[in-house]
């Protein structure tokens, strides 16, 4: 068995590494190896990742994927069991109560309640969104649901900034 001080690369695995433009007596002077003109001939040419000879690369052949939509909902998640362990029985569970229990952290456009875990207490829970097998839970457990409507900003702000925008004006007949 070798150890690591008697290791040695086997024979013929590697060579020197090719010296050109070092005059005409080393047999790679003038033109380096590289014809004489045409493109392959030039400096700063063909090197970039992904040139296949001026077919069309791969990465402009292959569709572009995936979209992150600039107005997404995004909830944050509550799950039963959280419920279950936070708060005690005949809480109101909104965001604000989650916010204050760390269940919520950063910022969400609403809260969603999914049933993964078990709830045995009596909560009312107002959310804007609730899982079905969610929703049977917490009513089994003598507890009630309200959902709340998803609102991201005041009806009259936006009445206001959308004022008049995609509206066309009535064509006037011509005299």
């Amino acid at each position: 068995m070798s150890i690591l001080t008697n290791l040695k690369r086997p024979e013929g695995s590697w060579h020197r590494k090719k010296r050109v433009g070092r005059g005409q007596g080393s047999g790679l002077g003038k033109t380096a190896g590289r014809g004489g003109k045409g493109q392959k001939a030039r400096s700063g040419n063909m090197r970039f990742e992904g040139f296949e000879g001026g077919q069309s690369p791969l990465q402009r052949r292959l569709p572009k994927f995936g979209f992150n939509p600039p107005n997404r909902t995004t909830y944050a998640v509550v799950n039963l069991g959280d419920l279950e362990h936070v708060f005690d029985a005949g809480a109101t569970v909104d965001e604000a109560a989650l916010k204050q229990a760390g269940l919520v952290k950063g910022r969400y456009d609403g809260v969603k309640v999914l049933a993964h875990g078990e709830l045995a207490k009596k909560l009312t829970v107002r959310v804007n969104k609730v899982s079905a097998a969610a929703r049977e839970n917490i009513e089994k457990a003598g507890g009630s649901v309200e959902e709340l409507p998803l609102v991201a900003h005041k009806p009259e702000s936006a009445a206001k900034a959308h004022a008049g925008k995609g509206v066309k004006a009535p064509r006037q007949p011509r005299a």
